[in-house]
């Protein structure tokens, strides 16, 4: 037998209703609370530089230390450079560079090899391509007539070697600036032994850029460094900021090697088995030195012993050579640590220079005292940031890069090159 259902009336049994949480701007927090929880406002982002927010796989329009000129031969070297698939090869004493990918299906070139002077033959179906003008010159697997040629042309790449490294230029199609504009003016005019290293690292380039600048670190991160053992180190100083050219220079003002914290007790840099600091102020290192200044340092008058300049070139100036950091960004969370480090001798005078890198600068400089720097740069996570009155530095580091880059893209717009920019 078939039930007819009668429509029922709506239900008026009173259910439980759910409290809404209010919103986070709207709770009110007890003080206990607000102290348990914090006071972390800072700099939720990098708005305020938004070239350089935006430039998380590095500046475009600069030179870049990719290798050591001795790993580049007849064989193509695959590279990744500001998030673009490279490689290098040397032609007839000259290196070349070219875009990785085989625009036929994708294959990497670096696969492939030389099979006619001057150029590259894809591993896949033989597309052979110019190395200098990137043109299709062949394809092998469709004959000396092959239509396809003349129709393409592989991205190349502007290509240096300098300090016995291979350098390459990423732009926005226009032509490079000469090489030695970019590098530290006294190594291109001055005569020098170099001692260099480049070390894959975890990490934005921006990381290892600001922590190479930046001004508190050194005095209590490295204070452990085996390079620093015998050397005091100050707590604490003061700084200015001070541009000269395409540098600017952190200007210690004061050195403080001890400091009474209150309600904590005293801190201090000395120790019985260091060096004991000097009683002036220095800008030549950061830990006072009695050696004699080197004449061709000297003669650079640098305002401060730290300088940075575009587009991630660390400069530190010691009493008998000068160390240099090249943070090449690789992508967003990649980059190569290139570690220079310049005596400026010649002749005989050089010999002990040799001694002194292989034997303790390599391990100690930059091996131990570097990799405590690759431990942070790692684990950075910012923005968000709090930052402290030591990070003036960072801060007009990041000035400088947003100047410079917005100079650039004015300067190409004159030659009809439109640079997208960031919203």
């Amino acid at each position: 037998m078939s039930e007819t259902l009668e429509p029922r009336a709506a239900s008026t049994v009173s259910r439980p209703t759910v409290a809404t949480p209010p919103k986070e701007a709207d709770r009110v927090r007890t003080p206990a609370q607000k102290k348990k929880e914090g006071n972390l406002p800072g700099r939720q982002d990098w708005s305020s530089w938004p070239l350089y927010q935006a430039a998380g796989a590095g500046f475009r329009g600069y030179w870049y230390p990719v290798m050591f000129s001795s790993k580049v031969g007849e064989r193509p070297v695959r590279v990744k450079l500001l998030g673009e698939d490279i490689f290098v090869i040397r032609d007839r004493g000259l290196v070349r560079g070219m875009a990785n990918r085989c625009p036929h299906r994708g294959v990497p070139l670096s696969y492939g090899n030389k099979q006619f002077p001057g150029t590259i033959s894809c591993v896949y179906h033989g597309w052979t391509f110019d190395l200098e003008t990137g043109d299709l010159k062949a394809a092998i697997t469709d004959g000396p007539k092959s239509p396809i040629c003349g129709k393409v042309t592989q991205p190349t790449y502007h290509v240096e070697e300098r300090l016995g490294m291979v350098w390459i230029f990423v732009g926005d199609g226009e032509e490079p600036h000469p090489i030695d504009e970019q590098l530290p003016e006294e190594l291109v005019s001055n005569a020098a032994v170099i001692g260099s290293r480049i070390m894959p690292r975890e990490g934005n380039w921006r990381f290892a850029c600001e922590n190479g600048y930046d001004e508190g670190h050194a005095k209590y991160l490295h204070r452990t460094a085996l390079w620093r053992l015998f050397k005091a180190m100050p707590v604490w100083n003061t700084t200015k900021i001070v541009k000269r050219g395409r540098w600017i220079y952190r200007v210690q003002l004061e050195q403080f090697w001890d400091a009474d914290f209150p309600g904590l007790g005293k801190w201090t840099g000395k120790a019985w088995y260091k060096s004991n600091p000097p009683k002036t102020t220095t800008n030549i290192g950061n830990t006072g030195s009695h050696r004699e200044v080197n004449e061709v340092i000297a003669a650079q008058n640098f305002p401060g012993f730290a300088s940075v300049s575009m587009p991630g070139v660390l400069r530190i100036a010691y009493p008998t050579f000068i160390h240099y950091e090249f943070y090449v960004p690789v992508d967003e969370d990649n980059h190569l640590y290139v570690g220079v480090m310049a005596d400026f001798q010649k002749g005989f005078k050089t010999i002990p220079f040799y001694f002194k890198y292989l034997g303790a600068v390599r391990w100690l400089f930059h091996g131990q005292f570097s990799s405590q720097d690759k431990w942070m740069v790692e684990v950075t996570d910012a923005p968000p940031e709090k930052l402290y009155r030591p990070d003036d530095s960072l801060l007009q580091w990041r000035k400088l890069a947003e100047d410079t880059t917005e100079d650039r893209i004015d300067a190409l717009a004159e030659q009809g090159i439109d640079v997208p920019t960031p919203n």
